[in-house]
């Protein structure tokens, strides 16, 4: 069952300072205004700004390394939104944030518990796959794709 480990990486994405709406799950919507609503964070004075991740499971391995252990491998996709402002260099403050997002998870390897290791084949932790500007619920934004690898035993 995997839905605690998708609890555990919202729950540890959600410790990272101004990181936005944080999704368990891609949020949609049949209107652009809802689905940038999805998305919306309050960044301070009342004023709102795309800002949003969602996780999706994206890949399983299953094998038995033993007569009595499965061992589960998944890959996790952390796909994020920040509306892009090039008058307020916005590219260098989302880098600082997925910066925060890697140390997060790199002071945490077994996310509280719910996985044995994220340190799988000398990759440790979130690992960014992709990133660049995207039109996003009508509006420009920085995007970027995170994977992180979890594993466990049972």
């Amino acid at each position: 069952m995997t839905a605690p480990i998708r609890t555990a990486i919202v729950a540890k994405l959600n410790t990272v300072a101004n990181i936005g709406r944080v999704h368990a799950y891609e949020r949609y919507a049949n209107q652009m205004a809802d689905l940038s609503t999805l998305y919306a964070w309050d960044i301070g004075g009342g004023q709102k700004q795309i800002r949003g991740w969602f996780v999706r499971r994206v890949g399983i391995r299953e094998s038995k390394p033993s007569e009595s252990l499965f061992r589960e491998d998944i890959s996790w996709q952390i796909r994020g939104y920040m509306a892009l402002s090039d008058a307020a260099a916005s590219e260098l403050a989302f880098d600082d944030l997925i910066d925060a997002i890697r140390t997060a998870f790199r002071a945490d390897d077994t996310l509280g518990g719910a996985v044995d290791t994220c340190w799988i084949h000398e990759e440790a932790g979130i690992q960014m796959d992709d990133a660049g500007p995207v039109l996003f619920a009508n509006v420009l934004c920085h995007s970027a794709r995170l994977i992180l690898k979890t594993r466990r035993h049972f």
